[in-house]
């Protein structure tokens, strides 16, 4: 895909990217960027779909006049497709790594802010019918073990806390993003995946998340920004705003995420 032509306007300064949203008086956060309506394409990692979908819907009753679009999926295929000129106004990423590519081609609109973190666990069928309570375990030649491929960042925080346990696991599949891991879990064509605990506490009602120890030397930081040739950059701003507010922050902790 040919890179999409550059705004020939300069884009202003990315001010209180990720300020706080105001409350009005019922406890409800205030709109904040008064005015602002239009669509705003949103390119999120895979982990982030469930709160992301609600504050897309929040944000929208928020701004009437506003639509929110989502493209999820992993983080490394995103900043592919926004380096390749694929028109969005936000980025999420799962991993600083991810969103370093996007910065580095100049595709930011000023310096990404890390919103919530996210650590590992480990999924298996509701019930854990084969006993997996250690990271350690996972190395028995009997499981059918599921993985996201290294290069993706779920990969890349398996592989680092795998090496800090000093486990070596062979996995049966390398999934592209940790939703694809998942699956694997859900369908019963695996015994465990590492994923994370979002993912894990977003699919409760089919599988459990073991928790282990090492996830905490592999937690991953989630950055945000506006896209440098975001064709709607005040709703972009206005979503950061409302993402970093009470309540953007209140339905990320109920997913599982850690946040500021």
């Amino acid at each position: 895909m040919n890179r999409w032509a550059r705004s020939a306007v300069a884009g202003l300064a990315l001010v209180a990217a990720l300020g706080t949203a105001a409350c009005g008086s019922g406890g409800e956060p205030q709109a904040s960027g008064a005015g602002v309506a239009g669509d705003v394409t949103v390119f999120a990692a895979a982990s982030l779909t469930e709160s992301f979908t609600k504050l897309g819907r929040e944000f929208e009753n928020a701004h009437p006049g506003t639509k929110v679009t989502f493209n999820f999926a992993g983080s490394s295929a995103l900043a592919t497709q926004i380096t390749q000129g694929a028109p969005a106004d936000v980025f999420a990423a799962a991993s600083p790594a991810t969103m370093k590519t996007v910065a580095d081609a100049g595709d930011a609109d000023g310096t990404p802010t890390v919103f919530v973190k996210n650590q590992l666990v480990i999924a298996v069928p509701k019930g854990n019918p084969k006993g997996v309570t250690t990271l350690a375990q996972l190395s028995r030649p009997e499981l059918k073990v599921a993985l996201c491929a290294e290069q993706v960042p779920c990969g890349t925080a398996a592989k680092k806390a795998l090496d800090a346990a000093g486990v070596t696991v062979p996995p049966v599949t390398l999934e592209q993003d940790v939703k694809a891991a998942l699956q694997k879990v859900r369908l019963g064509e695996v015994d465990a995946a590492l994923v994370y605990r979002t993912d894990a506490k977003a699919a409760s009602a089919e599988v459990d998340g073991v928790e282990f120890p090492e996830s905490a030397q592999a937690s991953n930081d989630y950055p945000i920004v506006v896209l440098k040739n975001a064709p709607n950059r005040a709703a972009a701003r206005a979503f950061l705003d409302f993402i970093a507010s009470e309540r953007g922050r209140a339905v990320l902790g109920e997913a599982g995420f850690q946040t500021p």
